[in-house]
């Protein structure tokens, strides 16, 4: 604990961001880089707590306190090296996480808690600025060459685990890019693709193989890849989009979230054709939101992206519906410290320019003679407690059903499963019930050979938890090969990372 009265004495402080008037005009980040003084007391108002629930919250058990106090003795090797241990991408994690620590943070009964996120990427970002993020080639090589499919963070924190192994890894990605949503998902404007380059670089540098353009199950046979590879590691993520079956689905200006965001990122980088994280080939340019009535089907984040987004393209109007009701303001009862709190949200998307609105049914796509969509017909819903079972039930609200305009619509209602036909089925792998891997631990249960983590295996979630999977798979892998885990090996110290026998 760097300073005990820190958090008597100093107020939370976000990052600074850019004037909606500028930032509306590109698509650069928002938030404005840290400071080295501001990063230093947001670190001083970690306490000394007794029992740091932050590490609970935190799925990747980073070991905030430790370096909340590196950060206030403006320590920065020592933190970078405590928040490296744990996590392979601070660079991510300190831009696009939600950052559940932050919701378990003792300070946060009371008072605001520490700003653990802003911190996150103060470290990262002064230890690239330091040259502190230096190449970490393993000294020795097992001679087993393991091939992990899906370069989204789950794929790339795998490929990094087991490269510092010494097992030989080769990240095979069907888009041109490396990446996964990271790349053809996330706004630039919440993460500079730049980013993803700058720790691809390092880690090529260490020795994994990135093979893009490679569609695995087509280009590369089921067969063929077991038997070029000691172990199969699947990080394909959750790919099937929920769609919403009404009438007049079919008219054109009905898409997809990803298929938007995907084409703008691939507009920020030049690029003229899309190839986004599901193999799927757009034309860029097909959608644009511009001088369009736009409505946002989904209240979560890939929805605030799309509001984002539209906002930059100069839509005529951007409306976000949700068909849950619209959560409190601040933290309910029924999620009480230190879990996730179920409360209101806004993001930087909505700060811009949004109607938003909750507990709202789309009835159907309405659209004209040439099949463009022209409107979308919705209903209220009255959400009540069944008194029996105790779950919330929904009810239209009579006499409330209407039209509004809608000349583009996104659904952001989540992703269901990864895409089972293909790779998946020629490997015969067995799914869960809700049609994801089924695995053993991150093993799957019909082919030892084969691994699972990330969203295909836990379903669609957060960018940490794809970090904390891809890390615990690889253990998983490396026990496999090695016949002995990382944890059953000997004693390593907390600061090294890496496999017992690397």
């Amino acid at each position: 604990m760097g300073k005990p009265t820190g958090f008597l004495e100093f107020e939370r402080e976000l990052p600074k961001k850019r004037s909606i008037d500028e930032r509306l005009k590109d698509y650069r980040e928002i938030e404005t880089a840290p400071t080295d003084s501001n990063s230093k007391q947001q670190a001083a108002r970690c306490m000394d707590c007794g029992i740091p629930f932050c590490h609970n919250g935190c799925p990747l058990g980073n070991i905030i306190p430790e370096f909340n106090d590196a950060v206030y003795d403006e320590n920065w090797g020592l933190a970078y090296e405590i928040l490296a241990s744990t996590n392979n991408f601070p660079e991510f994690t300190g831009r696009i996480c939600p950052a559940p620590c932050e919701a378990s943070c003792v300070l946060g009964i009371n008072k605001p808690p520490v700003a653990i996120e802003y911190i996150e990427k103060s470290i990262i970002e002064k230890a690239f600025e330091l040259g502190l993020v230096k190449p970490r080639i393993p000294k020795t090589r097992t001679g087993k060459k393991v091939a992990v499919v899906g370069s989204g963070p789950a794929g790339m924190a795998a490929a990094y685990q087991l490269n510092q192994a010494g097992h030989s890894v080769v990240l095979l990605e069907r888009a041109d890019k490396i990446g996964g949503l990271v790349r053809y998902g996330i706004p630039d404007f919440k993460l500079d693709k730049g980013i993803i380059d700058r720790r691809m670089a390092v880690m090529e540098a260490e020795g994994v193989e990135f093979r893009t353009g490679v569609n695995v199950g087509v280009d590369i046979k089921a067969e063929e890849l077991q038997n070029e590879f000691d172990a199969v590691l699947l990080t394909v993520g959750s790919t099937v989009p929920r769609d919403v079956k009404i009438q007049g689905r079919q008219f054109k200006g009905v898409h997809f979230a990803m298929e938007f965001l995907s084409q703008q990122n691939k507009r920020v980088a030049g690029i003229d054709r899309v190839v986004d994280h599901r193999g799927a080939t757009y034309t860029n340019g097909e959608i644009l939101a511009t001088d369009k009535h736009v409505v946002v089907i989904g209240g979560g984040d890939t929805g605030s992206d799309c509001v984002g987004t539209s906002g930059r393209h100069g839509a005529k109007s951007v409306t976000q519906i949700e068909l849950m009701p619209i959560p409190p303001k601040d933290r309910d009862a029924s999620t009480p410290w230190p879990n996730w709190p179920m409360m209101l949200r806004t993001s930087t998307s909505h700060e811009e320019g949004c109607d938003r609105h909750w507990s709202i049914n789309t009835k159907e796509f309405v659209g004209d003679e040439n099949g463009n969509l022209t409107a979308l017909k919705i209903v209220d819903l009255d959400w009540q407690k069944d008194p029996e079972t105790g779950r919330m039930q929904m009810k239209e609200v009579e006499g409330s059903e209407r039209t509004i305009p809608c000349d583009l619509a996104f659904l952001a209602a989540g992703f269901l499963h990864p895409q089972q036909e293909g790779l998946l089925s020629d490997l015969d792998l067995e799914f869960d019930e809700r049609g994801n891997i089924k695995t053993s631990g991150y093993q799957s249960v019909s082919n030892e050979k084969i691994f699972a983590a990330g969203d295909c295996r836990r379903g669609q979630s957060l960018v940490v938890w794809a970090i904390s999977e891809g890390r615990e798979a690889a253990r998983s892998v490396d026990e496999y090969l090695m016949g002995e885990s990382f944890l059953e090996a000997k004693a390593v110290s907390m600061l090294n990372p890496v496999f017992a026998h690397a």
